[in-house]
């Protein structure tokens, strides 16, 4: 299963809530929003290095652009996708959920 996350960890528990029921081996796409929880150095970033030992985590690169954010800014071991990957993602998974 392929989880999306798209509101900020800093505004919403969208992410909590992915990560607390989330499956080992789902992937976890983060787009608009969600991407600020791929930054290291934040009050998250613990929270997401503990969940990439048991899922992929994957940052939306547009969406990484659209807000400023360099990929040098990641958290080590998250992978940036274009749109492209998302749908491959959505494809190799298929079941997407989306956290709110």
């Amino acid at each position: 299963m392929m989880h999306t996350v798209n509101k900020s960890p800093f505004e919403r528990n969208a992410l909590d809530s992915c990560l607390r029921l989330a499956e080992k081996g789902s992937a976890i796409l983060l787009l608009e929003d969600g991407v600020y929880a791929a930054l290291k150095g934040t009050a998250q970033s613990a929270k997401v290095e503990a969940a990439l030992k048991s899922h992929e985590i994957y940052a939306l690169g547009p969406d990484l652009k659209a807000r400023g954010l360099e990929e040098a800014r990641l958290i080590a071991g998250i992978k940036v996708v274009d749109y492209g990957g998302f749908v491959d993602l959505a494809v190799e998974k298929g079941t997407v959920n989306s956290w709110l």
